[in-house]
């Protein structure tokens, strides 16, 4: 996990003064910078810089290559990016002396399974992904943590509900809902705090090209009822696997679950009800979540995203039937989403190709990139514009 250290701890540490990073100027070049004039050696990685590919064992993954800084005046350490930025949410950490650490001058950091990164934003002031990532002078929606009762898992568990600007005004309005599904080793605060979800929504909704929707964000993890630290487990490490230490077997799996939360969610908030107003879509983990939850009930959605889905082709006269009956319910969209390098782009390919063999309707958009949060956030950035029409 990256070491998080204040301003007040940097100068303890390495005895320098608070420096400015990251600092973003007028042609969109960022300069990072930090104080450690006792270091031998600092380097800077982010997303922002040219990947490497690296092997995971089962699958290769792309890494940013990290960077030198240059020592300065003062011990002040600093790099600028060779190139202009494009519009989009980055994320960066520091190596100083081989200890990883966040950035002491940035105090917006962001979770990721296990890690923490800082991040920044360039904004581009228009139709770009930056500015949809950006908080702007719009209406916002409100987010609620929300427990409820899940009777097929054998526990109360948490979600995060965003509900759309003038929700508590407009009493009598009712609204579609999207479920938004994360993936391995994320939890019901991923799309929240990485995807920016609500800022996407609200400044869609405030721009008239997404509808007003709720938005509902499970924890897909079936041992789990919350994010890590947040229910009585108590506070274990987050990892990949989704579960805590000693965990006994779940009681059964998500899609067998789902039911449980969307009664919750209709019985406790305005809810246009029937396929025609209710979405689905998840990225990885909660892609293959979305993927068989949609199967396992045809007739209840009738928007399914799969974002760089763990979604698998089976040849057998049970998958073919399932397909069939999803298909015969006629969803109004089935969209899939993959990079062009993610390690499990194969999976996509081959439901595409199934689709066109059974000649079933869909929506693909192939993209750069890897098994990333820029993918994923362009997705449901693109799908909330394409449901509730």
């Amino acid at each position: 996990m990256a070491l998080c250290l204040n301003a007040n701890a940097q100068q303890s540490l390495w005895g320098g003064a608070k420096v400015t990073s990251p600092e973003i100027h007028p042609d969109n070049t960022v300069t990072f910078r930090i104080s450690a004039p006792k270091a031998v050696s600092v380097q800077l990685t982010g997303d922002f810089l040219p990947n490497e590919m690296i092997d995971m064992g089962t699958v290769k993954m792309e890494k940013p290559v990290a960077v030198n800084l240059k020592e300065g005046k003062d011990g002040v350490w600093e790099y600028t990016t060779e190139r202009p930025l494009s519009p989009e949410l980055y994320s960066y950490c520091f190596t100083v002396d081989g200890m990883t650490m966040s950035d002491p001058s940035n105090i917006y950091q962001i979770r990721d399974v296990d890690t923490w990164t800082n991040f920044f934003i360039i904004d581009g002031k228009g139709e770009d992904v930056g500015h949809y990532y950006s908080v702007n002078k719009v209406a916002h929606g409100t987010v609620a943590k929300v427990w409820y009762d899940s009777p097929t898992l054998g526990m109360t568990r948490r979600a995060t509900v965003y509900t759309p600007a003038g929700y508590e005004a407009n009493t009598k309005q009712k609204y579609p809902v999207l479920y938004l599904c994360h993936g391995a080793g994320g939890d019901e605060n991923s799309w929240v705090d990485l995807g920016r979800a609500s800022q996407i929504l609200d400044n869609l909704i405030a721009e008239g090209k997404a509808k007003p929707m709720i938005v509902v964000i499970p924890n897909g993890n079936p041992t789990c009822a919350a994010a890590p630290g947040e229910w009585e487990a108590g506070l274990y490490q987050a990892s990949m696997g989704g579960t805590i230490p000693g965990a006994a077997p779940a009681k059964a799996s998500i899609p067998e679950a789902f039911p449980d939360l969307m009664n919750y969610i209709e019985q406790n908030y305005r809810v246009l009800k029937g396929a025609a107003n209710t979405a689905m879509c998840g990225l990885s983990m909660g892609g293959g979540h979305t993927f068989q939850t949609t199967m396992m009930y045809p007739k209840k959605f009738g928007y399914i995203g799969l974002f760089s889905a763990a979604a698998d082709v089976t040849k057998s006269a049970e998958f073919d039937k399932s397909m069939a009956d999803l298909f015969a319910a006629k969803p109004k969209l089935y969209f899939i989403g993959c990079g062009t390098t993610d390690f499990i782009i194969n999976g996509s390919k081959n439901l595409v190709k199934y689709f066109d063999e059974h000649k079933y309707p869909y929506e693909v958009m192939w993209t750069d990139g890897g098994h990333i949060w820029r993918n994923w956030r362009v997705y449901l950035t693109h799908f909330a514009q394409e449901i509730f029409k």
